[in-house]
């Protein structure tokens, strides 16, 4: 038995599966999901409004000493209160979602582009190529992230770049593997022989169909990443490899506010780690709520 030939569009062409999907079907879709898949992605609209007008909603600046003040308590002046440095908690913890998600969203950005590059060549050459770039991403996996953004603060110094760039080097293998999978599954699908049967160029199917139809997945699975990335990149900031005081930034907070533990002061520390577990978990709903959509939709 034949497979039957995918439906045409206007001029002939075939129609992949995904093509007639409106941007109010998408909406209702996303709603779909529940109530707790739609407060995961209003927490993060909420961080990413923080992170862009902290300036505007900052009551202090960020790096303000002021020693009278120190480890001052929740007030109306503070709201949550002060560190050592009497700086404003507050304030810190808004500029901190600025360096905490900037770091995440380069790695996680450039090591998709990367990942789809070499996930979808391998998948759609295969032979020797796919050996080839199979093999490299499997070398890459002897590295892990926070190792490889060690070794690379110890070259290159601390701060917010080498450890961005070796998470980069690190994520891009197990998008990559990733992605070659799902590429696979793809390529296997009826639109796309009947596209080869009409003269279509690899470059025109990859770039035209098969990307944009796996790139779902591919940001399902980008969207618990970029959770990963952020505790990462926290953990890196807490032990002292990645930002440096007096920049505002979450796993510092969480560092200068051991201390101050000892003396019963809690929100120093208490405020940036919450924020920190709220965003990897809103993240980590978003993605799997993504995966179950694209999962149903598949069926």
């Amino acid at each position: 038995m034949t497979a039957a030939a995918p439906p045409l569009v206007q001029g002939g062409t075939p129609e992949s599966p995904r093509m007639r999907r409106g941007a109010p079907a998408r909406i209702r879709a996303l709603a779909a999901n529940g109530p707790l898949f739609t407060v995961a992605v209003v927490v993060l609209v909420l961080l990413v409004l923080t992170a862009i007008f902290a300036p505007l909603l900052a009551p202090y600046d960020p790096e303000q000493i002021n020693l009278k003040n120190s480890l001052a308590g929740s007030s109306p002046n503070h709201w949550l209160g002060t560190d050592q440095s009497g700086r404003d908690t507050f304030s810190r913890l808004l500029y901190g979602a600025r360096t905490g998600l900037l770091g995440p969203l380069l790695v996680v950005g450039v090591s998709t582009l990367l990942g789809i590059v070499m996930g979808v060549v391998a998948a759609w050459r295969g032979g020797w190529v796919d050996s080839l770039l199979s093999r490299s991403m499997d070398m890459l996996f002897a590295f892990p992230a926070m190792l490889l953004a060690m070794l690379c603060v110890a070259v290159y110094g601390a701060g917010l770049t080498a450890p961005v760039i070796a998470m980069m080097v690190a994520y891009t293998p197990y998008v990559g593997r990733f992605v070659r999978s799902v590429a696979r599954q793809e390529q296997s699908r009826p639109y796309i022989e009947a596209y080869k049967v009409q003269g279509w160029s690899a470059w025109s199917i990859c770039t035209k169909h098969l990307i944009p139809n796996i790139v779902p997945t591919v940001f399902a699975q980008a969207a618990i990443s970029f959770g990963y990335a952020l505790i990462e990149l926290a953990g890196l900031s807490y032990l002292g490899f990645g930002v440096q005081e007096p920049t505002a930034d979450w796993g510092v907070m969480v560092n200068a506010g051991q201390s101050p533990l000892v003396k019963d002061v809690m929100l120093p520390a208490f405020a940036p780690a919450t924020a920190i577990v709220i965003a990897v978990v809103a993240f980590g709903i978003v993605g799997e709520g993504l995966a179950d959509r694209v999962a149903k939709r598949e069926r």
